[in-house]
């Protein structure tokens, strides 16, 4: 019987069509999306200064409406560092006032607390941090540190403060280098606002698709370090905060020795020293005279300066 002879011309394929098989690709998918996962996270540990802190922003235009004095602060290392005066009387205790993050001393935020703590009958010192403000440097948290003890350093030497004279006062992402400091030196008091138990934790719910807590170097543990401090502490805190949830701060609250208080202001995370600018400064000026920095008779009185 005839049969069609078997076709051999030179378009038959002599090996199989190569087809892609689902395995090999999702493999190939799932390689590209975590060597892009990892390249971010490398990105986000290199500029941590940047992403984390926030610092590297321009210094702002406005100034105090009231006296103050720019001053440049000595350092051992030799680095700049300025920080703004702001005194109301020859006899008034100081407070040091730290800003937060992405911000600066001359942020409309702490010009706010400015007006409220010298109504309190207090000097205002507010020192300016490494990379911040027009300063030159990488900040981290151990050169924060250096920043903050070099004003309190400042205060004891320069001015002549005694230590139970000096208050320490940290906003939001300060209240980690208030904590830090008061756990090292003799202070008259410590006053946190709006301040996190950690950092890390509060830079992982802004970063949650990132393991934040695990590759970040300046974590800010304050609730580790909290112990430390033995001097007074007041705490202030907004319901309303929807950057550092009120629950982050009571936290901290029970983490800290004796004596504390804790007060809740108005006006979220950076409104309170204009939203409740009375009640904070009723709150630390009480908090001052039942310590025995302002004397409670004479709580009011003050000196001014021309």
């Amino acid at each position: 019987m005839w049969r069609t002879p078997k076709y051999t011309g030179p378009e038959r394929r002599k090996r199989k069509r190569w087809r892609p098989r689902p395995f090999r690709v999702l493999l190939c998918l799932l390689a590209i999306v975590f060597i892009g996962y990892a390249i971010a996270i490398v990105s986000v540990i290199k500029e941590e200064s940047t992403l984390v802190l926030e610092a590297g922003r321009t210094f702002p235009p406005d100034r105090p409406a009231f006296f103050y004095e720019q001053i440049e602060i000595p350092r051992p290392d030799g680095l700049r560092q300025f920080a703004w005066l702001m005194p109301i009387g020859r006899d008034a205790p100081w407070i040091v006032f730290l800003h937060g993050n992405a911000s600066t001393i001359a942020s409309p935020v702490s010009l706010a607390h400015y007006r409220a703590l010298r109504d309190a009958g207090l000097n205002v010192a507010a020192p300016e941090y490494r990379g911040f403000g027009g300063l030159n440097g990488k900040p981290s948290e151990a050169s924060l540190r250096a920043d903050v003890r070099a004003a309190y350093d400042y205060l004891r030497s320069a001015q002549g403060a005694s230590p139970h004279r000096i208050v320490v006062y940290g906003w939001s992402l300060g209240s980690a280098l208030a904590i830090d400091l008061a756990a090292q030196v003799e202070t008259g008091g410590l006053v946190l606002e709006g301040a996190p138990a950690s950092q890390a934790r509060m830079t992982q719910r802004r970063y949650p698709l990132f393991p934040m807590s695990l590759v970040m170097r300046n974590r800010f543990e304050s609730i580790d370090n909290i112990g430390a401090v033995r001097a007074p502490m007041l705490f202030l805190h907004s319901p309303e905060d929807d950057v550092v949830p009120i629950a982050q701060g009571r936290l901290l609250f029970a983490a800290a020795p004796g004596p504390k208080t804790f007060v809740e202001l108005r006006g979220g995370h950076l409104n309170v020293a204009d939203a409740d600018a009375a009640k904070l400064t009723d709150a630390v000026r009480s908090f001052l005279q039942q310590n025995g920095v302002i004397p409670a008779a004479r709580g009011d009185a003050r000196t001014r300066l021309p």
